[in-house]
C-alpha cells in the first residue's frame, strides 16, 4: 500500500498522542450516521501526521459502505452512504482500468482497492465530471449516473444494510445532490486525498502502526 511505509517516527508520535483512545466524533452536516471507529481513528492519524499535506481528505469505510468528508483542518463536513465494488477485496487487478472501460470486468475484479490516493478532477468517457481516485485503474468518485439501472442503484444506495450497497465495478458512487453540494465544490477544481480503508485485514495492520 502507498501509505504503509510512512515514517515510523510519525506513526509512533501519533500512537503516543492518541494514547490508544479515539476522539469523540465530530458533528456532521449529514446526520444519517456518525463516523465509524475506524474512520475516526484514520482521521486522527491524518491530523497528527499531517499526511494530507494541507488538502481536504475523504475517508471511505468499506465495511460500513460510508464516506466521510473532511476539510483540511480535520473538520468533518459531511457523510453519506456510498455504492462500492461488488466484490470484496483490497487489491486492484493488473490492467483493471482497461477492462473496466471496455465493460469486460469479471466479477472477482470488481473491487474497490484500499489505500491512500491523491485525487484529481476530470471527466469520464461520457464527459461527466468525476473525481479520479486512480485514473489508470479507472477508479473514480462520481455521482449516481442516469440510465437503465438508475432506479435500482438509487434504491440500493438508500438501503440501510452496507452489503446491499456493494454493486459497482469498483468506483465510489454518491447521491447526485451530495456530489453537487459537497464533492464538486471541494474537489472539482483541486486535488485532495482519499483514504480507502481495508475490509480483509485490520486497518492498523495495513497502516503498519
Amino acid at each position: 500500500m502507498q501509505w504503509k511505509h510512512r515514517a515510523a517516527a510519525l506513526a509512533a508520535a501519533w500512537v503516543v498522542a492518541c494514547g490508544g483512545a479515539l476522539a469523540a466524533p465530530a458533528k456532521a452536516t449529514n446526520d444519517r450516521q456518525q463516523p465509524t471507529a475506524d474512520a475516526r481513528e484514520m482521521a486522527q492519524w491524518v491530523q497528527h501526521t499531517r499526511d494530507a499535506g494541507g488538502r481536504p481528505y475523504l475517508i471511505v469505510d468499506k465495511k460500513a459502505a460510508m464516506l466521510f468528508v473532511h476539510a483540511a483542518d480535520g473538520k468533518l463536513l459531511a457523510t453519506t452512504p456510498v455504492l462500492l465494488g461488488a466484490a470484496r477485496g483490497d487489491e486492484g487487478a493488473p490492467g483493471v482500468g482497461d477492462r473496466a472501460q471496455s465493460g469486460t470486468l469479471p466479477f472477482e475484479e470488481r473491487t474497490t482497492p484500499a489505500g491512500r490516493f491523491v485525487t484529481q478532477p476530470g471527466t469520464n468517457l461520457q464527459g461527466e465530471p468525476v473525481v479520479w481516485i486512480d485514473y489508470d485503474a479507472a477508479l473514480a468518485l462520481h455521482r449516481l449516473r442516469p440510465g437503465r439501472a438508475h432506479n435500482i442503484r438509487a434504491a440500493r444506495l438508500a438501503h440501510s444494510r452496507p452489503e446491499e450497497r456493494r454493486v459497482s465495478l469498483g468506483c465510489v458512487v454518491v447521491p447526485v445532490k451530495f456530489y453537487l453540494d459537497v464533492v464538486e465544490p471541494l474537489l472539482g477544481r483541486r486535488s485532495g486525498v482519499v483514504y480507502v480503508l481495508p475490509e480483509t485485514q485490520p486497518m492498523r495492520e495495513m497502516l503498519d502502526l
